[in-house]
């Protein structure tokens, strides 16, 4: 038997990670049936796994925050309604004062790390000088010690600097807690005084990281305790010599395409432990015995294929190889779901959206093609999003696919018609090659070369820069291929490539979290865009609690993010999600983790076959 479900609709939606997208634990406590050994489920991603640390500008991608969600437990997480849930069985957060703005997190007495290691305040406060890069060597910039191949770090990067790869700004969210916590006596607790007030600040504090091993690594310590005393003493005392190399490591320590050799690297405070990775194949998922947590695995062992191809992620599970997918939707896939029996497909829109960003700085085109506004727009002008729409959209959802008009704002939230009525979107429905020479041959640019990233081993994508290529080569351009199956990690690196062409996966309702994607070097701020008015409103949003005020504020945000001819978008990702007979219980949120968020509560039936 099969089942279709098309569910169409979106909230308002916020903070963004790069799609194939957050980290964090949680979702609504399972039924009391338990872990059943030797219970195992097969999913399907289109993306490999490659960091464990989604919180830099190298790791923030969807497919390692899916697998990061499930081994590295928070405060909190969004349910599929979606609502902000406190986890209050890893630990809890309280209000102390709201001028000035003063919060302290605790972790519950007997949470432990995956090896027996209580999770403590050493945590916590290397979470703080991580994510508010407050402790960080001023006016230090890592761009010429970055791999333009590979989106890495270099060798040649300077030891005895402190840099934390949090893209944290002092304006907003954790920067704005410029002071160092205080220490609870419990030693499990911290303190953290906001500089100002901030909206979002229950959204900040995202799962930490093993404090222990990283120091353990980067100061050559054996013992765990002796190795959180030290991060706590560095932190404490604002020992550059000590958090230098702690801050490498946390940048750096744990990105790896393969298992291991160090199993300390694969620490976990979550439901799940990863116990095997095979690079480009598979990464493997096994209950966490240390975890106490309400959100307590039903299933032992979870294990994530990486199929780009969405058409082999179809044929997978018909094959009865993999029991859930959520594949890049085409109209293809949703013809080949038709004809698989014991399955059950949903159908919608997603949190997803596509779109094209422009270089402003740093890009691989000698002349910096893109620092020019006149280039910008001549490029925007021959882009052409409503064919791309009506050729690889609208064959899966009809008339629900929809040009998305707005850099902020989702179709049908509030203050979405408001923004694309005011921005100039409108300019760009409909391709102007006449327009986009004239502009380019007043522009004095000579070398016309656009190198384009995308994800080279995923079809739409591939068919959207063919689209794309075509039309901008008519109005003079030299559209390249800087397609790569490595391309979230290449996304910000200086000289890798001229224009990007991804989808940004929404991952809370929070006003201020897709902020850091505009304001100057916030940590989504790939493209190197600056505008000063842009800055400000977003310092306004940061503090602003009265809705309507919010909207304005955005739309003339939006309005001048298109003005300054920043990048256009495209459309919201419709949504597939199909799944065998054999497992119930999943039921896919719009944000991120998306069939994640509560695999916890998965179960295997006796519905269906193994094949």
């Amino acid at each position: 038997m099969k089942r279709f479900s098309i569910a169409v609709g979106l909230t308002a939606v916020g903070a963004l990670v790069i799609s194939g997208c957050a980290p964090g634990g949680g979702g609504d406590a399972g039924d009391d049936s338990g872990l059943v050994e030797g219970s195992s489920i097969t999913a399907a991603w289109n993306q490999a796994f490659y960091s464990m640390n989604g919180n830099t500008s190298f790791g923030n991608a969807t497919a390692n925050n899916n697998i990061n969600y499930l081994v590295l437990d928070g405060f909190n997480y969004y349910n599929n309604t979606p609502e902000l849930v406190q986890n209050t069985s890893f630990g809890t957060y309280e209000l102390v004062s709201e001028d000035p703005l003063t919060v302290t997190f605790t972790v519950n007495e007997g949470v432990n790390w995956s090896d027996g290691t209580p999770i403590d305040a050493a945590d916590l406060m290397l979470n703080w000088a991580a994510l508010s890069r407050a402790l960080d060597t001023p006016d230090f910039d890592p761009g010429e010690f970055t791999d333009p191949e590979t989106g890495e770090f270099t060798d040649a990067f300077p030891t005895d600097v402190v840099y934390f790869d949090s893209g944290a700004t002092p304006e907003s969210g954790m920067g704005l807690v410029s002071e160092t916590p205080e220490v609870g006596e419990d030693g499990r607790s911290i303190t953290m005084t906001f500089d100002q007030p901030f909206v979002d600040w229950e959204l900040v504090f995202t799962s930490p990281l093993p404090a222990h091993v990283i120091a353990k690594n980067a100061l050559g310590l054996e013992d765990n305790e002796e190795a959180k005393q030290a991060v706590l003493d560095a932190i404490e005392s604002n020992d550059a010599a000590a958090l230098a190399p702690m801050a490498s490591f946390w940048n750096s320590g744990f990105n790896f395409t393969a298992m291991p050799d160090d199993a300390e690297l694969v620490t976990a405070s979550g439901p799940y432990i990863i116990s095997d990775f095979v690079a480009d194949e598979y990464i493997t998922l096994t209950a966490n015995p240390e975890y106490s947590g309400d959100n307590t695995a039903n299933i032992e062992e979870i294990t994530v294929r990486f199929i780009p191809d969405p058409l082999a992620a179809v044929q997978a599970l018909e094959n009865g190889e993999v029991d859930i997918i959520q594949p890049q939707a085409t109209a293809d896939i949703t013809t080949a779901l038709e004809g698989i029996d014991g399955i059950t497909v949903n159908t919608g829109l997603g949190g997803t959206y596509e779109h094209v960003d422009l270089q402003f700085d740093q890009g691989r085109n000698p002349e910096n093609i893109f620092s020019n506004p006149q280039v910008r727009e001549a490029f925007m002008k021959t882009i052409p999003r409503q064919e791309i729409v009506d050729t690889l959209i609208k064959p899966i959802i009809g008339d629900d696919a929809i040009l998305r008009d707005s850099q902020l704002f989702v179709p049908g939230a509030a203050g979405y018609d408001e923004a694309a009525a005011s921005n100039t979107s409108a300019d760009y429905a409909e391709v102007d090659i006449e327009g986009a020479r004239q502009l380019l041959e007043e522009s004095g640019v000579t070398n016309t070369e656009v190198c384009v990233l995308y994800a080279s081993n995923n079809p739409r994508r591939v068919n959207e820069f063919a689209l794309i290529q075509q039309s901008a080569n008519e109005a003079g351009f030299n559209v390249t291929d800087c397609g790569s199956e490595d391309w979230g990690g290449l996304l910000g690196t200086p000289g890798a490539y001229d224009a990007s062409l991804f989808g940004w996966q929404s991952t809370s309702l929070g006003v201020t979290n897709s902020l850091p994607t505009f304001v100057t070097a916030g940590i989504n701020n790939l493209n190197f865009y600056s505008n000063e008015r842009v800055d400000e409103i977003i310092t306004e949003l940061n503090t602003t609690f009265d809705e309507e005020t919010q909207i304005e504020l955005q739309v003339e945000m939006d309005r001048l993010l298109w003005e300054d001819f920043y990048g256009v978008t495209i459309y919201q990702f419709p949504e597939v999600t199909a799944f065998s007979d054999r497992v119930t219980n999943i039921d896919p949120s719009i944000l991120a983790p998306t069939i994640f968020w509560n695999a916890w509560d998965w179960e295997v039936t006796d519905a269906g076959s193994e094949e």
